[in-house]
């Protein structure tokens, strides 16, 4: 037996990594290639020109080796887009806060009595100091301390908004920002930020890369780190969710990587699966599956009863003020629907829009994201204070109603200040697992004096020629769905296999 391979650590058991300073540095997994027969079959001492190597057997210890080549892959390229929507979400995570500090003029007040002013007083003096543009909604306080916000659609802004914030109690103005579906301008530019770089459509690929590849590398991680076969320790709670303190060098870095990985993992999953409903060519798919099994939410009527042409209200996003009315309904019909909301049951902050024609009828919608939220919509005839038409959130589908507290969630707000501080640590979680990833890499390097390097070497390759063929029949066509289910998984994994296949040829043609 070779020096290399009688410096084998026998003890350890997870077979991948060596620790700082072990002499080995050609395979991640501190391994010489072995001499003997092993579970995969007869193996011969060398790979070169001449060698009468002998093809592996299939064995179930091939999926294994194939998941940590993957999750070595994906931790080196995807990482960076992992590491970069990490640090920009625990920064969107705190705009409430943020919001606060930077426009508490326009968005708090101080309460004077029980009674704010009628909507109609409070437009009017909105429409005095801002007369441009149209009001396209107005959204009552969500706090008696908050202030009402006045959306005017302005042309010039494009899809932004023009908000003036009026002091409820004294209908005074408080002033007024450019806003974007109700977001202020810092939350806005952090929005854009985590999800597509401020870099536009193109941009947004970055995060679709990131929240495609979070869960595969979150499933890949738990399979190899609770499927460890050697060592008492992998078999028991303690050593699966506990850092192994007494290990050294790469097998310590690992134990913390992998167990706060195991503390991380659903929420991981849950943002993951939630980033990819709204993103571009996944969020397609889902898309397509919520029609296809009728998931939607139901449209709210807004044709008044007679009218020749209704009109169907896909205002989900009204409650930020995305109305574009070509001119000014009449102040006093905004009480007039609010009063008629009020009386049918809604509660708490709603968003009132004026009629899109003299053929519709207004929108009254609650706009309660805190659990419990509140999302009943009514449709009112504002000359007669009729109900005409109402959707209830209690109607809506099992899969509209994970889809919108999914989201809600994952940006912080479904459950207040607790959601915002589990986000908070889930991304400095998910920041220092990322960190632990790299330093085993560098850890992993050749450190003998005739082979140096910077950085460990990949996973073994070839690791798919010895799988079962169950593995495969099956494996294959769940890839395929899956690569068509997100489009971006699937192209970045066949340019992993192309790189992965070029480096291999270059490799060959090098030791031959």
């Amino acid at each position: 037996m070779s020096r290399r391979t009688e410096e084998i650590p026998q003890n350890d058991h997870d077979p991948t990594g060596t620790a700082q300073g072990e002499p080995d540095g050609d395979r991640p997994d501190g391994l010489a290639k072995p001499a003997v027969a092993t579970a995969e079959g007869p193996v011969a001492a060398a790979d070169g020109p001449g060698s009468d190597r002998q093809r592996p057997a299939r064995s179930w210890e091939a999926v294994r080796h194939l998941l940590v080549r993957l999750h070595f892959y994906a931790g080196v390229l995807v990482a960076p887009f992992l590491l970069v929507a990490a640090l920009t979400g625990l920064a969107y995570t705190f705009t409430p806060q943020l919001d606060q500090l930077l426009y508490g003029d326009q968005l708090r007040v101080e309460r004077v009595g029980d009674a704010p002013r009628p909507l109609a007083e409070q437009i009017a003096a909105a429409r005095a100091a801002y007369p441009e543009g149209t009001v396209a909604s107005v959204v009552t306080p969500p706090d008696p301390e908050d202030t009402t916000r006045v959306v005017l659609a302005v042309p010039e802004l494009g899809e932004k908004q023009r908000t003036v914030f009026v002091d409820p109690y004294t209908a005074e103005v408080r002033g007024e920002l450019t806003t974007w579906f109700g977001s202020t301008p810092l939350t806005t530019w952090l929005d854009d930020l985590h999800r597509n770089l401020n870099l536009g459509e193109t941009g947004r690929l970055y995060s679709e890369v990131a929240a495609s590849w979070l869960g595969v590398t979150v499933l890949g991680g738990l399979v190899l780190w609770l499927g460890r076969s050697r060592g008492q320790r992998a078999k028991s709670a303690r050593g699966a969710l506990l850092p192994d303190r007494k290990a050294r060098g790469v097998r310590r870095t690992r134990s913390w990587h992998a167990a706060t990985g195991v503390w991380l993992a659903l929420a991981l999953l849950f943002l993951s699966a939630t980033g990819l409903t709204w993103s571009n060519y996944a969020g397609e798919r889902f898309g397509r599956l919520l029609d296809a099994v009728n998931g939607t939410a139901p449209a709210l009527d807004t044709a008044l009863p007679g009218a020749e042409a209704p009109v169907e209200d896909h205002s989900d996003h009204a409650g930020h003020g995305g109305g574009e009315a070509t001119a000014d309904a009449d102040p006093a019909d905004f009480d007039a629907a609010l009063t008629a909301a009020r009386d049918a049951g809604l509660g708490g902050t709603v968003v009132v829009t004026p009629a899109a024609d003299a053929a519709s009828a207004w929108t009254v919608a609650q706009n309660d994201n805190v659990w419990p939220v509140h999302y009943d919509r009514v449709a009112v005839d504002a000359s007669s204070g009729e109900i005409t038409s109402r959707t209830y959130w209690a109607d809506h589908p099992a899969l509209s109603k994970l889809s919108k507290l999914g989201v809600q969630g994952h940006m912080g707000v479904l459950f207040g200040v607790v959601n915002q501080i589990v986000l908070g640590l889930v991304a400095l979680g998910l920041t220092t697992v990322i960190v632990w990833g790299y330093r085993m890499w560098w850890q992993r390097r050749p450190t003998r004096d005739d082979r140096r390097a910077l950085v460990g070497r990949a996973p073994e390759r070839g690791a798919w020629r010895r799988l079962p063929l169950p593995v495969l029949v099956l494996g294959i066509p769940a890839v395929i769905a899956l690569g068509w289910a997100l489009p971006v998984l699937g192209v970045t994994l066949a340019g992993f296999l192309v790189v992965d296949v070029v480096a291999g040829a270059v490799r060959r043609h090098r030791t031959a």
